[in-house]
C-alpha cells in the first residue's frame, strides 16, 4: 500500500507563516553584550606604628588607691611613659636591675585646650630592690577610724612579671623576668555584689612600706579627725601645740560645734590621741622586730632601696605637667630618691 504523502502547503499559508517571522524576532530583545569588569583602584598601604617593647608596661601596674569610678578617666588622654621605658632599656637607670612598679593617680588642674581642667594624672613609682619592698597593704584615710594593714592577697592584690612585648610568644616558665608590676584581680563587674564598705576599701588603699630607720616626722603628733556631727567636723588636731578646751572653745565660737556637745567632744579628741601613741608605740616595736629578725642579705637590699617616680612624658596631645610634679609617694613610701 502506497504510503500517504504530506500535504502540501498552499502558496497563502507559506506566504502567512514566513511574514510572521520578522515580528517574532523584533520582539525578541537583542543579546546584551559582555560588560568589561571596572577594577577598583588600589587601597592605600596602611602602616601602623610599630608597638615599642614595653609600650604597655605603665598600664600593666593598678593603679592602686584610685576610685573604681575614675579607672577609665586615666583613658581620657593617650599617656606616654617613653621615660619610663628607657629607665628599664639599656643604658639606663634600672636596666638588668630587679625592679617592682605600682601605679597611682594625682587629680591636678591643668590647662586643656586653652582651658583649665580637673586631670587625673597617672603615675608610676619604680622601687628598685632585689625583693618585694613589701606584701602588705595600707588602709586609710580621713573618714576611717583605724589604720588597716592587710596581706596584699586580701585586697586581691600581688607582684606579677612583666613579660615584654617581644617575649611574649616564649614559655612564661622559660622567662627570667626582673620587671614585676602590682596587679588586682579584682573584676569591676564583680562590685555590685560586694558591701559598700569593702568597695570603698580599694579607694583607700595604698602600697605599705615599713623603712629600717624611723622617720622623724611632724606629724608625728598630729591627728586627722572626723567627729560625727551634722556637718560631721573633719580637722586636724596636734597633742602638743593644741590645748583641748582652747581647741574645744573655739569650734563652739565658730558655731562648729554646739555648747552642750563640748565636753564629749573633747573626750573624743583625747581617745584619739591615746589611739594614735599606742600606734606609734606598736610600729616602733614592729619595727624593731622585723629588723632583727631580717635576714642579712635582706637588711643590705632595705639599706640601699631607691624609689623612682615617673610622671607622663609631654607629647602633642597631652596636658603638660612639668608644673606639678611631686616627689611625694604616699604616707609609708614618702618622698621618691628620683623624680622622673
Amino acid at each position: 500500500m502506497a504510503r500517504p504523502r504530506g500535504k502540501k502547503r498552499t502558496a497563502a499559508e507559506a506566504a502567512a507563516t514566513d511574514s510572521s517571522k520578522p515580528e517574532a524576532a523584533a520582539k525578541e530583545p537583542a543579546k546584551r553584550g559582555r560588560v568589561k569588569r571596572v577594577r577598583a583602584p588600589p587601597r592605600p598601604t596602611e602602616y601602623f606604628p610599630e608597638k615599642r617593647n614595653l609600650e604597655d608596661l605603665w598600664l600593666s601596674a593598678f593603679p592602686i588607691g584610685t576610685e573604681w569610678e575614675n579607672i577609665d578617666k586615666i583613658k581620657e588622654f593617650n599617656w606616654n611613659f617613653e621615660n619610663l621605658e628607657r629607665a628599664l632599656e639599656e643604658g639606663g637607670e634600672l636596666y638588668g636591675k630587679k625592679v617592682y612598679l605600682f601605679g597611682s593617680t594625682e587629680p591636678q588642674l591643668l590647662y586643656v585646650n586653652g582651658e583649665r581642667k580637673i586631670v587625673l594624672i597617672p603615675v608610676i613609682i619604680a622601687v628598685d630592690c632585689p625583693f618585694p619592698p613589701s606584701d602588705k597593704i595600707g588602709i586609710n584615710s580621713v573618714q576611717r577610724e583605724n589604720e588597716e594593714i592587710l596581706p596584699m592577697k586580701a585586697m586581691k592584690m600581688a607582684w606579677v612579671p612583666y613579660v615584654p612585648l617581644e617575649d611574649r610568644l616564649s614559655r612564661i616558665d622559660s622567662l627570667k623576668t626582673k620587671i614585676f608590676t602590682l596587679g588586682c584581680t579584682q573584676r569591676r563587674s564583680a562590685l555590685k555584689h560586694l558591701k559598700t564598705e569593702r568597695v570603698k576599701k580599694f579607694d583607700y588603699c595604698m602600697p605599705y612600706y615599713m623603712p629600717l630607720q624611723p622617720i622623724e616626722d611632724e606629724d608625728d603628733t598630729v591627728i586627722n579627725f572626723l567627729y560625727p556631727l551634722e556637718p560631721p567636723i573633719v580637722d586636724d588636731f596636734d597633742w602638743e601645740m593644741d590645748d583641748y578646751k582652747d581647741f574645744a572653745d573655739q569650734k563652739v565660737q565658730d558655731d562648729i560645734l554646739p555648747e552642750d556637745e563640748k565636753e564629749k567632744f573633747k573626750g573624743f579628741l583625747k581617745e584619739m590621741v591615746r589611739e594614735r601613741k599606742r600606734e606609734l608605740k606598736q610600729a616602733k616595736e614592729a619595727r624593731k622586730k622585723a629588723i632583727d629578725d631580717m635576714d642579712p642579705k635582706e637588711k643590705e637590699a632595705f639599706e640601699n632601696i631607691k624609689f623612682y617616680k615617673f610622671y607622663p612624658v609631654k607629647t602633642a596631645d597631652t596636658p603638660d605637667v612639668g608644673d606639678v610634679k611631686s616627689k611625694y609617694i604616699n604616707r609609708y613610701y614618702r618622698n621618691a630618691h628620683y623624680l622622673m
